[in-house]
């Protein structure tokens, strides 16, 4: 059974939640970021702290842009180098993935970088002979650098299930984009100040209420 909440036309899923039992790493990685950002599109690198993540540091990961759609891994927790089974610091993070969701992975990767967004990808891995099934979410969030543009990644990736015989490589079995506010390369926007009405002249009225919250339950095939 599926529960969302709905609101106006906005639909609210309530999945989320579950992911966070089944993926808390992902978790505390994007409340970290939001905490960081607080009103701003973006956080910078300089502001990241390892000693924010304690309890994700295994999964957690900084990329670095390198062309459009490409970014390499420049610091990585040991969870990422246990699905490869090797070191994976200097390499693309296309090579975690088969080949055909790398084009998926570019794409997304630069709208996580040129729109800004952020990213939550559900991933399923390659299975064979001692290589069990095995899903995994990765979550991405832009950095700004000095220059104020939007060239480094924090983010996370966290699997579910026996890791088996690395390397362990994945497709995309879905991803949710969220466009942040905000222009990129622009000072972060002032606080804004509220409008003076002339003398004998009443404030426009306000927009009605949005209507409360409706619960919609629906059942699975």
């Amino acid at each position: 059974m599926n529960l969302e909440t709905l609101t106006g036309s906005n639909i609210i899923s309530l999945v989320p939640r579950r992911n966070q039992a089944h993926f808390p790493a992902l978790a505390q990685v994007e409340a970290y970021w939001e905490a960081l950002r607080n009103t701003r599109p973006m956080p910078t690198r300089e502001e990241v702290d390892p000693r924010g993540l304690t309890d994700a540091l295994s999964y957690a990961f900084v990329l670095e842009r390198i062309a459009p759609g490409l970014a390499k891994i420049r610091v990585a927790g040991q969870h990422l180098s246990d699905l490869m089974g090797m070191e994976v610091r200097g390499m693309p993070i296309s090579a975690m993935f088969l080949p055909e969701a790398r084009q998926t992975l570019r794409d997304h990767l630069e709208a996580c970088f040129a729109t800004p967004a952020t990213l939550r990808l559900t991933l399923a891995a390659d299975t064979g002979f001692t290589r069990p099934a095995l899903e995994a979410q990765l979550f991405m969030a832009p950095l700004k650098d000095r220059d104020g543009r939007p060239t480094r990644i924090l983010g996370a990736l966290q699997s579910s299930g026996k890791i088996g015989r690395a390397p362990r490589r994945f497709t995309i079995r879905s991803v949710k984009v969220n466009a942040l506010a905000g222009e990129v390369g622009a000072p972060d926007a002032p606080l804004a100040v509220p409008q003076r009405h002339a003398p004998g002249k009443r404030p426009a009225a306000p927009e009605p209420a949005k209507p409360g919250l409706r619960l919609v339950y629906s059942a699975e095939d």
